[in-house]
């Protein structure tokens, strides 16, 4: 298996799977294990320390949106707060969004139905630190075609990113040179202050950083 490959089998098996019970499915078992071990793999060459996880769902729920997520512990181990490197599956079409994302939960949690407008802002502001980063990651926004708190708060917590066509990713090469900018645009918000502009500016994200 490849990363690729890893991607496109949740890209194409995740609507029949719903149908079944997610415990002992096995496209549950490529989502937590096989799948991140080979994301693990393509980050093999680059500097770490990475945490990676992939959520199929929770308890005998699949989700709507899956998830396969890169997350630096200095900054977070969850994604539920502060920010990371996620990969994230719409219901509408086959494709994958690579994002560089803020933490959801949390700032439902602080911000209930002003969530999305808060964490909008903040990923307006976020952007203009990885200008550079514009080119290669052009996505400032994502569709996940669905309704749901969680959903809708993924799409509004997008910072920018690429996202995949499923024929694309045939492209080993390009996946991989793809996720390194991606690694390198998550560095580099951190070097450049994280969230923490945010924080000093009084918006509630203390618990995010």
């Amino acid at each position: 298996m490849s990363l690729g490959y890893a991607l496109r089998r949740i890209i194409e098996e995740y609507p029949l799977a719903r149908l079944d019970p997610p415990a002992g499915h096995p496209l549950a078992a490529v989502i937590r294990k096989g799948a991140p071990d080979e994301l693990r793999g393509a980050l093999a060459g680059i500097d770490g320390p990475f945490l990676v996880k992939g959520s199929p769902g929770r308890g005998s729920n699949w989700a709507a949106v899956p998830w396969l997520a890169i997350f630096d512990p200095a900054i977070t181990t969850s994604a539920t707060r502060g920010y990371y490197l996620v990969y994230l599956f719409p219901a509408h079409r086959e494709a994958v969004h690579l994002s560089l994302a803020q933490g959801t939960v949390a700032a439902i949690r602080q911000h209930g139905a002003g969530a999305g407008d808060h964490l909008r802002t903040s990923g307006t502001m976020l952007r203009r630190r990885l200008a550079d980063f514009a080119e290669r990651l052009p996505n400032r926004t994502i569709g996940l075609g669905t309704a749901g708190e969680l959903p809708e708060g993924y799409e509004a917590a997008h910072i920018l990113g690429i996202t995949y066509e499923r024929d694309a990713l045939q492209d080993e090469r390009r996946l991989r040179a793809d996720l390194a900018v991606a690694v390198a645009a998550y560095r580099a918000l951190t070097a450049r202050g994280g969230l923490g502009n945010e924080r000093r500016s009084g918006s509630d994200l203390v618990d995010e950083g």
